[in-house]
């Protein structure tokens, strides 16, 4: 494990669109899914991180709070299932059953969608406005494994707050951190710092 904070991605960078398989339906999720919505949240997560395991009710709890609000939420995993199997399509699909996502979990197995969105680390929070402008890249909340903070999504459900009221967002955003995404060997993006 690598631990690694998110790049920051600039605020105001307009959402790259993708194209990648739900591990759960099957069906083919992008931006256009989202089209009606006020905001939408993009998440990079995988199964084994211990940073995503302390997590992961609170992501679930995330999806549920938001389901019936203008809200489109997407979780990715770009890992190399070579290398990490625990982040194989069918263990997501495990994961998102088990604690009853009610969002798309997409597999990115070329890993170029986590690449277009300077993903670094999981979990890595994207939150877009209307205009799928960036408002938001930054941490769930103060809580780590181990650090004895309550896990309260604080941060990131302020933000999704001040979207859905059309507020702006202070640019003062503390990084995500987390494990580095498992990247392919010779695949590894020019940003990537080990």
């Amino acid at each position: 494990m690598v631990l690694t904070p998110s790049m920051m991605l600039a605020l105001g960078t307009k959402a790259p669109d993708f194209e990648l398989p739900d591990v759960v339906s099957g069906a083919t999720i992008s931006l256009n899914n989202f089209k009606n919505q006020k905001g939408l949240l993009v998440m990079f997560i995988c199964r084994h991180c211990p940073y995503v395991q302390h997590v992961k009710y609170e992501l679930a709890r995330l999806g549920k709070d938001f389901a019936d609000i203008d809200l489109g939420i997407v979780a990715i995993s770009a890992n190399d299932v070579k290398q990490y199997p625990e982040d194989a399509p069918e263990k997501l699909r495990e994961m998102s059953q088990d604690l009853g996502f009610t969002f798309p979990f997409c597999y990115d197995g070329s890993q170029e969608v986590a690449k277009k969105y300077t993903a670094a680390c999981t979990p890595d929070f994207f939150l877009f406005d209307q205009k799928r402008e960036l408002v938001y890249r930054g941490q769930l909340d103060d809580s780590r494994p181990d650090n004895g903070n309550p896990v309260t999504g604080q941060d990131l459900r302020t933000a999704i707050d001040a979207v859905l009221s059309g507020i702006p967002i202070s640019g003062e955003q503390k990084p995500s951190i987390g494990c580095n995404i498992k990247w392919k060997q010779g695949n590894e993006p020019i940003y990537f710092r080990p």
